[in-house]
């Protein structure tokens, strides 16, 4: 058993070590040394992670009333689970930038980002109360700007641009949500009880009822009520899940930023906003109208997310695509867990599988991304190619459910938990969900039609040594090629999701893939329709290009 002072160390260290090291990077005498400790900042939080996970340790707090206004840190189950997955991603993710950036001359100003950025997204996992949640929140989300404009040129400067405005409406919205829960409650609102009561207020006294002096800046017409509260915490974490209208940040950031980079926004930082939901708003305490938009939100954004995915040409463009459209069915996950508190366990479960399942697989497809671009300055050789074509082919069968696999898993759980529901819900999103599976088959073979020309090509760029490439890159697709092993021990409530993959339906995850893989096949065969398809092109940034057309036409 870890002692309960190692794991209270831990706890602290988790966001502090980063957090140092940033601080020491300052120093120019100590920048090297920093440098090379940077991909290695996220051991501590993974080591606690997993001593929480295998029972080592128990729910364990720590206060910090020095530091800001007093920060909480806490770890609970679903903490632990969203920390082992950030936490390991960033360390594969760190020793591959390590290399990939080897002869790059902004590699240090690389890691300072890349440090604070991870201070903030450990932070968010092991946050004990919400105002700690929402600093780290921000830390995360305004150092990740750094990582997004990296190469500083013009599509770079427009990505950040994008990025940076839609992060801003973002932390307006849940900083108010947070200053509300706050008002309403009698001192710092920590996750769990404290913060339930303060819904209990809110949705029985309205805003100011608890303090006997209420600021009369809070008294604005209708921001008490629980509605618009809970609007405006789901919308503000919206944005960073990149749900539709609120992605469009991703496909401009993605293709722009470096390659490790663009792996953790979109396997493990999009994901903080998934905690965010799960935190902040309580199921007893949602509202259903506010819960049931969520709901047709991420329906709508898991198809409008393939669909523009398939008129893109950049494999790093089409992956920011399938990221939202994967983010629409984790929004299902949430919403289904508001609306029905009786069935919210199973939700929980399905969302946290869902969560993991997708930063695992989506991290390796991007790093894929990396690793084809830096292969030696050679054709590769057939075996080679061949075992760079299965490890990315097999995170992208998962992503499209493919039976037996970690995203098989997570998705014949989410069906469960609408089953569950019942209902009209049930009844138009079990068919909704399984035509969307189609769609994610379809967009994972237009990756690998962007891809592959890569790989396959006579003479491939050489910019320095792929052995810790392959090294990092492997091991994240191991632990996907794993994931149906692991993944039900940590995640809550593993009785239900081992239940799942022993009765997984081949309606729902053998045949949507079939489908998809013969469509596109098809497509493939076809000159003629290819090259419909191949015309078929949308800008990378989608619904951006005509608002930034009409803005440019006022005078």
């Amino acid at each position: 058993m870890l002692g309960q002072d190692l794991t209270r160390l831990l706890l602290v260290l988790a966001p502090g070590v980063p957090a140092a090291l940033a601080v020491t990077w300052t120093l120019p005498g100590f920048r090297a040394r920093v440098v090379a400790l940077a991909p290695w900042a996220g051991v501590p939080a993974f080591v606690l992670a997993l001593g929480h996970l295998l029972g080592l340790s128990g729910p364990v707090a720590v206060d910090l009333p020095s530091l800001v206004s007093g920060l909480r840190l806490a770890l609970d189950d679903v903490g632990a689970a969203f920390l082992l997955l950030t936490s390991g991603l960033w360390v594969a993710a760190g020793v591959f930038a390590g290399r990939y950036h080897s002869t790059d001359p902004h590699r240090d100003r690389f890691f300072a980002f890349f440090l604070l950025t991870l201070s903030g997204n450990v932070g968010v996992a092991v946050a004990g109360e919400v105002l700690t949640f929402y600093l780290f929140f921000a830390l995360m989300t305004f150092s990740a700007y750094g990582l997004v404009v990296h190469k500083r040129d013009r599509t770079a400067w427009r990505a950040g641009r994008i990025y940076i405005v839609l992060a801003l409406a973002g932390e307006i919205a849940i900083l108010t949500g947070v200053l509300v829960l706050s008002a309403v409650a009698t001192g710092p609102v920590a996750f769990g009880p404290e913060l339930e009561a303060a819904w209990d207020h809110l949705v029985r006294d309205g805003l100011g009822a608890q303090r006997a002096d209420p600021s009369p800046g809070l008294h604005l017409p209708g921001l008490g009520s629980p509605e618009v509260v809970a609007g405006l915490l789901l919308g503000g974490f919206a944005v960073k899940v990149g749900l539709v209208p609120l992605h469009l940040w991703l496909p401009l950031a993605h293709p722009v930023a470096p390659t490790a980079a663009s792996a953790l926004l979109s396997g493990v930082m999009v994901k903080a906003g998934v905690m965010g939901w799960l935190r902040f708003v309580p199921g007893d305490f949602a509202p259903s109208a506010v819960a049931s938009v969520l709901v047709g939100a991420g329906v709508a954004t898991a198809f409008y997310g393939v669909i523009i995915g398939l008129g893109q040409d950049n494999p790093k463009t089409v992956l920011a695509y399938s990221t939202v459209s994967q983010m629409g069915y984790l929004a299902v996950g949430t919403g289904i867990l508001l609306l029905a508190p009786e069935v919210a366990p199973l939700a929980l479960t399905a969302v946290v599988a869902y969560a993991l399942h997708h930063g695992l697989a989506k991290s390796a497809l991007f790093l894929s991304v990396g690793l084809v671009d830096r292969l030696p300055g050679r054709p590769a050789s057939r075996v080679g190619q061949g075992v760079l074509l299965a490890g990315i082919g097999f995170p992208a069968l998962s992503l499209a459910g493919l039976t037996l696999t970690s995203g098989a898993q997570a998705k014949a759980i989410l069906k469960t938990a609408l089953a569950e529901l019942g209902g009209a819900w049930y009844a138009w999103l079990d068919p909704l969900l399984l035509v969307a599976a189609v769609g994610t088959t379809l967009l994972m073979a237009r990756f690998a039609f962007t891809l592959v020309p890569r790989l396959t090509a006579e003479e491939t760029e050489s910019r320095g040594p792929s052995r810790g490439l392959l090294a990092s890159w492997g091991v994240v697709v191991a632990a996907g090629i794993l994931g149906p092993f692991w993944i039900p021990s940590v995640v809550p409530d593993p009785g239900g999701l081992g239940a799942s993959l022993a009765v997984q339906d081949p309606k729902s995850t053998l045949f949507p893939v079939l489908v998809g893989v013969a469509v596109a096949w098809w497509v493939l065969r076809r000159p003629s329709l290819g090259e419909a398809v191949h015309r078929f092109r949308i800008p990378e940034g989608d619904l951006l290009v005509p608002l930034e057309a009409a803005v440019a036409r006022i005078p």
